[in-house]
């Protein structure tokens, strides 16, 4: 039974497989540096969010504070304005 299953195989050229591997680790090579690429744009992206993120922040405080400003001088024109004289009504 062995010696039937040895003739029916096929023979590995050992050259074939080197040459497989050595075609494997230029991908690899290739996927690595991309994986690698990928990875530092990510690494690009996240820290430009946070520095959005902050900027988004400090502005929408500031927002607040022109609001709070906005609405004391909006009080203070309309304390010192004179106002109007009432219209009587006509005979």
């Amino acid at each position: 039974m062995w010696n039937m299953m040895c003739d029916v195989m096929p023979t590995i050229s050992e050259d074939s497989i080197s040459q497989r591997g050595s075609q494997f680790t230029g991908e690899d090579a290739n996927f690595e540096q991309l994986m690698v690429s990928m990875l530092d744009e990510r690494d690009k992206l996240v820290e430009s969010l946070r520095e959005t993120q902050e900027r988004l922040s400090d502005t929408e405080l500031r927002l607040k504070e022109v609001e709070k400003e906005r609405d004391s001088l909006q009080r203070q024109i309309a304390a010192n304005l004179p106002q109007p004289p009432l219209l009587s009504p006509l005979p």
